[in-house]
Order: structure tokens, then C-alpha cells, then sequence
């Protein structure tokens, strides 16, 4: 009996690691589960983790024991991922250039996790292509930021110069350029999703003529327009690889969910005050929710960074990233 306990207990010290509060995976074994601080801006690029979000409060998932704080503004996540008090953010693309380039190189890009959501719109029908926005004027909001340099880009690479070719008149808020429009026969806007959705449901003659997302693909090579990012402390990274490669693969799971079931995926989205159910069930397909990782990430973004620093080298933080910026596995 003596003898056959002390095999047992072998047995059971070798099963334990496996089976017990941890798991191996590639020859890494896990003890205990990971602490993960994931922080995020309220809008398109949160609303892809809300299907990890609503499962990390039924406990850890696959021992990444999540904490996730969704912000209402950019001020709100620059001061916490720099001060290491949360591990991966989400955040406009260019911010995370700046930040890089800001902390010398204490964080990295882990995904590209929304492509544009930029649209021109049109209270009429007159618009089918760049080439008839010549001699037009557009309505719009974000000037001396990404929407204006996203909107050169689109223009120029169609033989269009802005302020010559094109008139835009910018305002300070978007609900000035849809009221502008809706007052202006045939009048144009750029706009961003779900706000997009939000003035149509306002205004039924308000249509989309354009998405500037596509307009960018057609005429790059690789890259693509892009609003926001995932990032990750790099000492997280190095320290914790294995739970952030976990994160990865069950960030693509959520952003597959959320694609696939836009009525589940609203629903959530309502619940987490992040845009109301009814306007984020039909922006979602307008959204351009994704994770994209490794090399196309890398080739995708820095195309889109290259352009803002040609137009504004402040954008991207006074230079454009080098290869380390880019997490692979």
C-alpha cells in the first residue's frame, strides 16, 4: 500500500501542472492565472473586444485573468499605458506612433483592430466617385488631424488637390456638418461611423456615396486607412508572451463574433454604454472591426503612417516607427 501511495502521488505531481491550476502549451507551463489590465476607447475600436469582455466577467478565460476599463476620451488611456498601470490598450493608430516614439519604445503595436471609418455623405445623389467631387464643397470635422490627412490622401491619389479642386469647409463638430448638409441641396459631408448611421437614422435623405477606406486600397500598395490599434507594454510583452499571444487569439474570436452576429454584438455594445443597441447594430457592418497581426499588420499600418508623416511628421510623433514598433510572434 506504502508503495503504491508514493507512485500515486508521482503520478499525481507530474499531472498537476498539467491539469491542475495551469496548462502547457508550446513546452510553457502556466501556475497560476495572469493578471491582464486591458483599457479602451469607447467607440469603433472597443467594440470589437466586447465579446472577450462579456466572457472575462464570467471569470478568467484560458487563465488570462482580464480587468477591462473602457475610456470616453484619448486623455484618459495616454497617461495610464505610460505609466504601466494597465498592460494593452486600444487607441487611434497614430497616437500609438506617437507614444512609441514619446517613450522610446516602451510599448508595440499587437493588432490593427479597425480599418477607416470614414465616409462622405450626401443629403442627394450626385456623388459615385472621387471624380465628382470636383468643384464641390465637403462639409467636415478633424482638421489638422487624421480625417483631413486621410481625406488628401484620397484626393490626391485621384489627381483632386483640396482647396483647389475641392472646396472643404471645415467645422468644429460633426453635428454641424450634418446640419450644413441637410440645409444645402446635394450638400456633401465627411463623416465618421457610427455617426454615419446616427445622422441617417436622423435623416432619411442623408445616403453614403463613399467609403474612403476603399478609396485608400484602391489607389495603395499594402497599406490601408486606419483608425485604431491594440498596443501592449513592451515589458509586458517580454515579461508575459505566452497570456499575450493568448489575448491575441481570443481578440480574433470576439472580432469574428462581433462580425458574424451584428444583433448579439449590439446588444453587448448597448450594455457596455459604448454606443446605443440600435445605432451599433447598424453601423457595425460599416465599421471595419478586424484583427490583423504580424506582417500584414506591420505592411497595412506603416504604408498609413508614412502618409501622415509626409503631410504632418507631429502626427506620427516626429518620426516614423522603426520595425521594433511592430509585435510579431
Amino acid at each position: 500500500m506504502k508503495k503504491f501511495g508514493i507512485v500515486a502521488l508521482v503520478l499525481l505531481a507530474l499531472i498537476l501542472p498539467v491539469f491542475g491550476n495551469g496548462t502547457r502549451e508550446e513546452g510553457i507551463a502556466y501556475s497560476t492565472e495572469t493578471p491582464v489590465k486591458v483599457l479602451a476607447l469607447k467607440g469603433p475600436t472597443s467594440m470589437g473586444m466586447v465579446g472577450l469582455m462579456e466572457k472575462s466577467g464570467q471569470g478568467p478565460v484560458e487563465y488570462n485573468d482580464y480587468t477591462f476599463t473602457l475610456a470616453g476620451a484619448v486623455d484618459e488611456v495616454t497617461p495610464k499605458i505610460v505609466k504601466g498601470e494597465v498592460d494593452i490598450a486600444a487607441l487611434p493608430a497614430n497616437l500609438a506612433s506617437v507614444l512609441y516614439n514619446n517613450t522610446k519604445g516602451k510599448m508595440k503595436v499587437i493588432a490593427v483592430n479597425t480599418l477607416g471609418v470614414i465616409y462622405i455623405v450626401e443629403a442627394g445623389n450626385t456623388i459615385h466617385s472621387v471624380a465628382d467631387l470636383k468643384g464641390k464643397t465637403i462639409f467636415a470635422s478633424g482638421k489638422g488631424a487624421t480625417p483631413e490627412y486621410g481625406l488628401n490622401y484620397v484626393l490626391r491619389a485621384n489627381g483632386l488637390e483640396p482647396g483647389k479642386d475641392v472646396n472643404i469647409e471645415w467645422k468644429s463638430e460633426h453635428e454641424e456638418c450634418v446640419a450644413a448638409i441637410s440645409t444645402t441641396e446635394n450638400g456633401i459631408a465627411m463623416l465618421p461611423q457610427p455617426f454615419v448611421t446616427t445622422a441617417m437614422m436622423k435623416n432619411p435623405k442623408i445616403r453614403i456615396a463613399l467609403d474612403l477606406t476603399k478609396e485608400w486600397e484602391a489607389k495603395s500598395k499594402g497599406s490601408s486607412m486606419i483608425t485604431g490599434v491594440v498596443v501592449a507594454r513592451t515589458d509586458f510583452i517580454q515579461n508575459h508572451k505566452a497570456a499575450l499571444d493568448k489575448f491575441l487569439s481570443q481578440y480574433a474570436d470576439s472580432v469574428a463574433f462581433v462580425n458574424s452576429d451584428n444583433d448579439a454584438a449590439a446588444k453587448l455594445i448597448g450594455s457596455y454604454n459604448i454606443f446605443p443597441e440600435a445605432v451599433a447594430k447598424k453601423a457595425l457592418p460599416y465599421c471595419n472591426i478586424v484583427c490583423i497581426t504580424g506582417t500584414e499588420m506591420q505592411e497595412k499600418l506603416s504604408g498609413y503612417l508614412t502618409e501622415l508623416y509626409k503631410q504632418n511628421p507631429k502626427a506620427v510623433g516626429g518620426a516614423l516607427p522603426d520595425d521594433a514598433f511592430y509585435y510579431k510572434k
